[in-house]
């Protein structure tokens, strides 16, 4: 009795491979097709991640909104409370409006670049904070600058 080995074709394997596990490597040309395709689709699922997570905020706290203590503390609580979620959905709302701007970036041909320097970013910056708009120095020097100013 003789075993049948059964191939794949190896474009199938290698299309397959390439949509999951895919991660842009230095040896590949910066910013090339690939790596756009990958940038674009990592900001598109964590913007709906976001969005994801601000409906369920939104539908477990709407229960909430009704609700008044005759108790002083109980209602500095859930003000507090109120207060804490009001701003975290500002900072959702930033993040969302970045990752749109670094969309955008995709689209005009200019993502991955430095806004200051024009230098390119660098793969594992990008991958860190897909949002970044500045080169490790120049966000450094920023930095520097700032808490220079702060200081003052």
């Amino acid at each position: 009795m003789t075993k049948k080995t059964i191939k794949k074709p190896v474009s199938k394997v290698v299309k397959k491979s390439s949509k999951k596990g895919y991660v842009p490597g230095d040896k590949e040309k910066y910013m090339c097709a690939k790596h756009k395709e990958f940038f674009t689709r990592e900001l598109v699922r964590w913007k709906k991640d976001i969005i994801k997570s601000n409906s369920l905020t939104n539908l477990l706290n709407s229960s909430d909104d009704n609700v008044s203590s005759a108790d002083v503390v109980d209602q500095a609580s859930s003000y507090t409370d109120k207060s804490v979620e009001m701003k975290a959905l500002a900072r959702s709302r930033k993040l969302i409006e970045k990752i749109d701007a670094a969309l955008r970036r995709i689209k005009d041909d200019i993502y991955g670049y430095c806004e200051e320097t024009s230098d390119p970013i660098g793969l594992k910056r990008l991958m860190a904070r897909p949002i970044a708009t500045l080169s490790i120095e120049s966000q450094e020097r920023h930095e520097r600058d700032e808490k220079i100013y702060i200081d003052d």
